[in-house]
């Protein structure tokens, strides 16, 4: 097996929508700090990214609507599937996402949840939403690029 094929990094959750409905500037890493039957339902993937964002409040990172199913094994100790998760982050990287959120009038939109090794880390990026005629031009352009393969795909069969 290649070296390349071992690093591979399995998705969890991911969130579709980010990408048509923001404009992704910047995009981090974390880890996020879950209870036992979350990791369970996470690997099960049992979780919804969607609706979920990033806020930066005292100091500290928290990932808000992101919705973790209780775990079908689980006992009186499930978890609450709407919590706050707090997300692991060095206080620079912090200070930093919340000066560009106050300042620029960002926000932090969670794009996916993946295993790194034996952790589970959460891909967020700094985002500007979309206006209708930018998911416009956006749809025009892949439509125009689409259309570019295939005429190239054509004349290499011929």
């Amino acid at each position: 097996m290649t070296r390349a094929a071992t690093t591979a990094n399995p998705v969890l959750a991911r969130n579709r929508q980010a990408t048509h409905e923001y404009s992704i500037l910047e995009t981090f890493e974390a880890g996020i700090e879950l209870t036992g039957t979350e990791v369970k339902a996470l690997r099960d993937g049992r979780t919804q990214l969607r609706e979920g964002y990033v806020r930066v409040e005292n100091g500290e990172a928290w990932l808000l609507g992101v919705n973790i199913a209780e775990y079908a094994q689980g006992n009186r100790c499930n978890h609450d599937p709407q919590r706050r998760r707090r997300l692991l982050l060095h206080k620079r990287e912090i200070e930093y996402l919340g000066a560009k959120v106050a300042q620029q009038g960002l926000t932090l939109i969670p794009l996916r949840i993946y295993l790194k090794g034996n952790r589970i880390k959460l891909e967020f990026g700094l985002a500007k939403g979309k206006k209708l005629w930018d998911k416009r031009q956006a749809i025009a352009e892949r439509d125009a690029r689409r259309d570019a393969e295939r005429i190239t795909a054509r004349a290499q069969r011929l």
